[in-house]
């Protein structure tokens, strides 16, 4: 399933520490798209709940979503459906 928001997962050192120590998950997504697009689209293709969503431009102009899940979903399980892990 695609997705309108969500371009790919970051596979960085960084991101697998958000994994492992606070069940986050970061993505770049479409620069356009909202904090409750990606949680939709999030939770609409991985049938995982999402927490909470931040977002941030980066400097080289793209812009990165860190989803955090709600405590029964576990950020390694979906990490490693992602090939993230």
């Amino acid at each position: 399933m695609s997705s309108r928001f969500i371009l790919y997962p970051v596979m960085t050192e960084d991101a697998v520490n958000l994994i492992e120590k606070e069940n986050k998950l970061t993505f770049i997504v479409d620069l356009k798209s909202t904090k409750h697009d990606v949680k939709r689209d999030i939770e609409k293709i991985y049938e995982v709940k999402v927490q909470k969503v931040n977002t941030l431009i980066t400097m080289d102009g793209r812009k990165k979503a860190f989803v955090k899940l709600q405590s029964e979903y576990n950020a390694s399980d979906l990490a490693v459906r992602l090939g993230i892990f």
